[in-house]
C-alpha cells in the first residue's frame, strides 16, 4: 500500500514541477507553448478568412472552450488524472508480474527507423479513437459524458478541446494496451500528439481549404461539421464522420456523411437548449444525476 501511497504523492509533486517548468521556461519540446502557437494560428485564420463570415470572431462560448483547453491539457492531470493513471498503470504492471507477464511489448517498433514508428503509432492510435469515437456515441451512459463536446453551437478551433473529463478516462484506459503492444515511447508521443492537436484545431476551425483527394484521409472542417450537426437522418441517429485526424476510417467503414455545404447547419442534439452552459454544470453532467442537480438547483433559489 505504501508503494502507491508514493506513487500518487510523487505524481502530484512531479507533475506541478513539470507543468511549472513548461510554464517557465519556453522551448520547442514544450506542451505548454505549442498549444499555445497553435491556437493563435488557427485563430488568426479565422479571423483572416472566415468560412462563416457572420460568426463573431470571439464566437459564442469561445472563452469557456478557451479554459477548456488548458484544463484538459493540463490542469485535470494535476487536479487527479495523472496521480490516478499512475497508480493504475502500475496495480496492473504488477498483476501481471503475478501471473509471469513481465511487460505487454508485442513489437519491438523502437528499433525501427524513425519514421516508420512514428507511422505505425499515430497509425494505431488513431484507429482505437475512432472506434473509442463510436463507443461514446453508441453507449447511452458515455453519450451523456459526450454531450459536453457535442454542445458546441458556434464551431471554432478551441471546440476541438472542449470535453467532459471523463472522456480522458475513456480513450486514455482504451489507448494503453494497444500502444503498450508496439512500445511507443515519449519522443513519438509527443510528436504524434502535437500533429494531432493541430489537425483537431484545424477540424473544428472556421475556415475552409480545399484539400482536394487528401479529404479521403484526413478528417477537415467541412466534413466534421456534419458530425456535430443538429439533424441528421434516422438511419443515421448513432451520428457520423467519427475520424479524430484520419476521415479515411468513415470512408472505409461507411460512416462519411456530406450531402451538402454545411456551413450554415445547426449545431448541437435536441435537448442542447437545457443543456448545462457553464464548465462546473457541463462537468458533472453524466456523474450527478440530472433530478439531484435540479434539486440543487431549486434549493439554492432564494424565497419569495
Amino acid at each position: 500500500m505504501e508503494k502507491y501511497w508514493n506513487i500518487i504523492v510523487g505524481s502530484y509533486t512531479g507533475y506541478w514541477n513539470y507543468l511549472v517548468n513548461e510554464i517557465l521556461h519556453p522551448s520547442w519540446h514544450n506542451y505548454f507553448y505549442w498549444l499555445l502557437l497553435v491556437s493563435v494560428f488557427f485563430l488568426m485564420l479565422e479571423w483572416v478568412k472566415p468560412w462563416r463570415k457572420d460568426q463573431p470572431r470571439f464566437r459564442k462560448d469561445f472563452w469557456l472552450d478557451f479554459f477548456y483547453m488548458f484544463f484538459n491539457f493540463f490542469l485535470f492531470s494535476l487536479i487527479i488524472y495523472n496521480a490516478v493513471s499512475n497508480s493504475v498503470v502500475n496495480l496492473f504492471n504488477d498483476a501481471l508480474a503475478a501471473i509471469g507477464i513481465n511487460n505487454l511489448l508485442a513489437f519491438e517498433v523502437m528499433k525501427w527507423p524513425m519514421w516508420s514508428h512514428l507511422l505505425i503509432g499515430f497509425v494505431v492510435r488513431d484507429f482505437v479513437q475512432w472506434w473509442v469515437h463510436r463507443l461514446l456515441h453508441r453507449s447511452p451512459w458515455l453519450w451523456e459524458f459526450h454531450k459536453v463536446h457535442h454542445s458546441v453551437e458556434q464551431m471554432g478551433f478551441a471546440a476541438h478541446l472542449r470535453y467532459h473529463w471523463m472522456e480522458n478516462v475513456v480513450y486514455r484506459t482504451i489507448e494503453y494496451i494497444p500502444l503498450a503492444l508496439i512500445g511507443i515511447g515519449l519522443r513519438d508521443f509527443f510528436i504524434i500528439h502535437i500533429f494531432t492537436l493541430a489537425v483537431g484545431h484545424f477540424n473544428h476551425s472556421n475556415i475552409k481549404v480545399p484539400l482536394g483527394p487528401f479529404k479521403y484521409f484526413f478528417n477537415n472542417p467541412q466534413m466534421h461539421i456534419w458530425h456535430h450537426a443538429y439533424d441528421l437522418p434516422r438511419e443515421r441517429g448513432y451520428g457520423v464522420n467519427f475520424g479524430i485526424t484520419l476521415s479515411i476510417w468513415d470512408y472505409l467503414f461507411k460512416t462519411d456523411y456530406i450531402p451538402y455545404d454545411g456551413r450554415d447547419i445547426k449545431l448541437g442534439f435536441p435537448g442542447v437548449e437545457q443543456f448545462p452552459h457553464d464548465f462546473v454544470g457541463q462537468n458533472l453532467h453524466g456523474i450527478v444525476p440530472e433530478h439531484k442537480r435540479d434539486k440543487a438547483s431549486v434549493d439554492k433559489e432564494p424565497t419569495k
